[in-house]
């Protein structure tokens, strides 16, 4: 029998320079930091998408995997002879693991109720197996370089093929691949890694056919799931959405579904629902025309979010604006709106007028490098459930916001359910206020999405019941609405008896104390 672990490579190391063996070995180490790296970052975006809140998922996600690779380090020292058949062997289990373990949790999804097992089930083996590799491969190399050399240059190539897999899953993977065939790609790279050191040392391999008829096993199952990744996905995805799934896209940042039913369409982002073309209008209508209407001149407006064009298409009813700037993060999401017809038809084109300027940027930078007044500014942001978006619901963010406003300028952001999270609600409502603005609170009803709320602030020094009188006289074109008359709003500035709890019971939500989204997590979502 075949010499193993090694021994087998010494003869190699006996050759002199260059060491081929030595450079098999290290060019293998910085391929699986790569795939590494890339595994922890696939699985907690798929635990953000398909379980929320995404700093805890990524933050558990990326801890449990760590942790598990310290017991795979530890699992390493029982392993004495046949080093590197044992590493051929990870390298296969990675392939297969990576590669099935986004796909099977898809598939799941809306068959478990602890998907959450699977998703993490998958991250801890993937961390032993991952754990095991690294030092497995140094003492490979071993007999290649002098201790002090070897542990450096292999955690060096290890660094090194983590930084270029960073790179490669934000610009490359996750935008054009997206969680479909990331995974299949990171199988493929764990495949070549180890089908490219059992056929360079075939000669010093235990048992070579037997691991070779292994590795063949392993490429026809990527093969097959190659072809069959895009219907298991849309076969998770539409369990999940129930409606018809008509169009899905994984962005830079988000996953993006549009589905159908009896004729009405629905947007979802990352899972949460953002309009129904059933009922957007008892969303958009309110969100927009009180701030237009009470603002002093509507010449120059910004809305902070609102990808879809919808409320831009409420702004470009006003014929005095001059120009409106729609900044959304998310290049994919202003595509979109511009492109596909359900959206175009929704939104009537706004984002092709003369007087819109798209910017894909963040809209927390944007306004902190902003040299330009605005007479309305419109936020029409996703939910703050997680800080990341929290930060563009705070104090020093509405403080920056008014610096912006020209006199008499408004601001109106959508502030989530007072119904389902009146915590939440309030904490807008007070974190407004207390950054200098008069401030006003209004809801409605939409069917799809259930007691909806909106927070109106004016760089105005009068008081919230003055700008409470002005609202409740504002009278609007009926030619030109399908949802809001003339006797709208003082319906809609009535809150029932305890619907919104007393400011003075909730905090202020600051960059550094991120109090709004642990409100909002504490919502009533459970009885929607």
């Amino acid at each position: 029998m075949p010499a193993s672990g090694p021994d087998s490579l010494t003869s190699e190391a006996q050759q002199g320079p260059p060491l081929r063996g030595g450079l098999y070995l290290k060019a293998a180490i910085f391929a699986t930091g790569l795939a590494g790296i890339v595994a922890e970052y696939v699985m907690a975006t798929l635990a953000s998408y398909l379980l929320g809140n995404s700093v805890v998922q990524w933050t558990l996600t990326i801890s449990l995997m760590l942790f598990a690779m310290g017991v795979g380090s530890r699992i390493s020292r029982r392993i004495v002879k046949h080093e590197l058949e044992t590493f051929v062997a990870v390298e296969f289990g990675l392939s297969l693991l990576c590669a099935f373990g986004p796909l099977t949790a898809y598939a799941l999804y809306s068959q478990l109720d602890f998907i959450y097992l699977v998703i993490y089930g998958f991250a801890i083996g993937i961390g032993l197996l991952i754990g095991i590799e690294i030092p497995l491969v140094t003492r490979l190399n071993s007999v290649f370089e002098e201790l002090r050399i070897n542990i450096s240059s292999v955690m060096e190539q290890d660094y090194y093929g983590a930084l270029l897999g960073g790179i490669v899953f934000a610009f490359l993977a996750l935008p054009y691949l997206g969680l479909t065939y990331t995974p299949i790609l990171l199988g493929a790279v764990n495949f070549v890694v180890a089908f490219a050191l059992l056929w360079r040392f075939r000669s010093r391999v235990a048992r070579f056919r037997l691991r070779a008829a292994v590795g063949a096993a392993v490429f026809v199952c990527l093969i097959i799931l190659a072809f069959s990744a895009e219907p298991i996905v849309q076969f998770g995805e539409q369990k999940k959405y129930l409606d018809k799934v008509v169009y899905s896209e994984q962005s830079a940042y988000q996953r993006i579904v549009i589905t159908e039913w009896r004729g009405n369409h629905w947007l979802y982002l990352n899972g949460e629902e953002q309009f129904s073309t059933f009922d957007e209008k008892r969303y958009h209508e309110p969100l927009v025309l009180p701030a237009m209407a009470l603002a002093a001149a509507r010449k120059h407006v910004l809305i902070l979010g609102g990808g879809d064009g919808l409320a831009m298409r409420e702004v470009l009813k006003h014929g005095d604006v001059e120009r409106a700037w729609l900044v959304d993060l998310d290049p994919a999401m202003t595509d979109l709106a511009r492109t596909h017809p359900v959206l175009i038809a929704a939104n009537d084109s706004s984002l092709y007028d003369p007087r819109v300027e798209v910017i894909n940027r963040d809209g927390f930078t944007f306004v902190a490098e902003s040299d330009q007044l605005y007479d309305v500014i419109i936020i029409d942001l996703p939910d703050p459930r997680s800080v990341d978006l929290g930060r563009l619901y705070t104090l020093e963010f509405y403080r920056g916001i008014k610096q912006h406003l020209s006199a008499g300028g408004v601001l109106v952001t959508q502030a989530g359910s007072p119904f389902f999270a009146p915590e939440a609600f309030a904490c807008i409502h007070k974190t407004m206020r207390r950054a200098g603005f008069a401030v006003l609170a209004y809801h409605n009803h939409v069917p799809t999405m259930g007691e909806w709320g909106w927070v109106l602030g004016m760089n105005a020094a009068i008081a919230d019941s003055t700008l409470r009188t002005g609202a409740e006289q504002l009278e609007f074109d009926h030619t030109s609405t399908s949802f809001l008359t003339s006797g709208s709003m003082p319906a809609l500035l009535h809150f029932g008896k305890g619907l919104v709890p007393d400011s003075n019971a909730v905090e202020v939500n600051t960059l550094h104390s991120q109090i709004l989204p642990r409100y909002y997590r504490a919502g009533r979502w459970d009885v929607y």
